[in-house]
């Protein structure tokens, strides 16, 4: 059966806007917690005026008016994604550093690196609060001998729980190498600094290795453990109520669609997105995760079918039988970018937003992209089901068979 909810000559997006959290009312999720971080108006306003949205809108008006088979649509999407395990006891980390007597540091953490840039992510944390090269950290693999009791890599938190617990590792060793720096050379800790791999003390100056020889041939202890817990979250199962989140993560994409009346099938033409990273631990990385996040998105809605046959056995086990995106299915024109100059309000490690699983959303705006490209202007919303796969383009234009 169709949806029949009339279109009414409104842009989806102003029915949106309608429906955004407010800044000062309006602002309390379902589950009771106040959302006190929102930018999506001001990422919403942006990227609608970098993508042209308006002008892009009108030009697809008419391109669909004087094409009947080759249609093309066109959606921008919100994300507002909340941070941490809803399970509060899973929101911590451990993490152990050592420094060795020539200057170089070994970094162990609970996390997993499984290609999303955590372990170069928290490595700069540690080479920053030592202010040496990143070159100078080695990072181990996640060992339970090493850091018992880790959470799992999830929920998107790698880099805010672990970075963190490295750092107060970190911090423990440079603030006994400050006191020793200040003890051996008779100045006061406040004219101790590190920058640039390198240590004053007053009037004297040497590098990173050299004043951790000092200190270790002083018996100065160079290793330390770090503990971090996400603060401020709780949430009561019972009456799903709390604050299960430490912070949001926000979001918005404009992708421009072009579907084949005839055969269902639909292509990417362009994407937008700018995406909301707080003060970012390092942007080539999450750079790659929001188009990495987007793209799987994308296959999610428009091609992994998942189907059973008559005897409960799965189909689509397989690569060969489960269509995922490939290369060739990223719009020819993909912008991306990160929001600049908007930091996290809570205290995360160096104001950072994580950047897992957020983006992967965005791509809702290639579902409602095919959604509006064979929508009629005066006609009913398309009942178009996910995956968006030409089968089901087709059954949105034409109906099924048993209608």
């Amino acid at each position: 059966m169709s949806l029949k909810i009339s279109r009414g000559g409104k842009d989806p997006l102003e029915i949106r806007r309608r429906n955004f959290y407010g800044k000062s009312e309006r602002n309390v999720t379902h589950y009771q917690q106040t959302v006190d971080d929102n930018i999506i108006d001001e990422i919403v306003d942006k990227l609608v005026v970098d993508s042209n949205y308006a002008k892009r809108r009108a030009e697809i008006g008419k391109f669909n008016a004087e094409n009947k088979i080759l249609r093309r649509g066109i959606s921008i999407t919100p994300v507002k994604f909340g941070i941490s395990f809803t399970n509060t006891l899973l929101n911590q980390a451990g993490a152990l550093v050592h420094v060795y007597k020539d200057g170089t540091v070994q970094l162990n953490h609970g996390g997993t690196e499984m290609g999303q840039g955590l372990y170069i992510k928290v490595a700069q944390v540690v080479a920053d609060e030592f202010q040496i090269g990143v070159d100078r950290i080695r990072i181990m693999a996640a060992d339970t001998s090493k850091v018992p009791n880790a959470s799992a890599t999830a929920a998107s938190s790698g880099s805010d729980m672990n970075g963190k617990a490295a750092q107060i590792a970190a911090a423990k060793i440079r603030a006994r190498l400050t006191e020793y720096a200040a003890r051996h050379f008779s100045v006061s800790e406040a004219e101790v600094g590190f920058a640039a791999g390198t240590v004053r003390a007053g009037g004297h100056s040497l590098t990173f290795a050299e004043l951790v020889q000092l200190a270790w041939a002083d018996r100065v202890s160079l290793s330390a453990t770090g503990f971090y817990k996400t603060p401020k979250i709780h949430y009561d199962r019972k009456t799903f109520s709390g604050r299960p989140f430490f912070y949001f993560a926000y979001g918005a994409a404009v992708t421009e669609v072009v579907v084949d009346r005839l055969t269902g099938e639909n292509r990417l033409l362009r994407v937008d997105i700018l995406h909301d990273c707080g003060d970012s631990l390092n942007p080539a990385v999450d750079l790659g995760q929001v188009e990495g996040g987007y793209v799987q998105g994308v296959g999610w809605l428009t091609t992994e079918e998942l189907w059973w046959n008559d005897a409960g056995e799965l189909g689509t086990h397989s690569p060969s039988t489960y269509k995922i995106p490939t290369c060739s299915d990223l719009a020819p024109d993909f912008r991306v970018q990160l929001t600049q100059g908007a930091g996290n309000r809570e205290d995360t490690i160096y104001r950072s937003k994580a950047v897992g699983e957020p983006p992967l959303m965005l791509s809702l705006s290639a579902f409602h992209a095919i959604r509006d490209a064979i929508a009629e202007d005066d006609g009913p919303s398309p009942d178009l089901h996910a995956p968006a796969t030409p089968e089901a383009v087709l059954r949105a234009i034409y109906g099924s068979a048993n209608e």
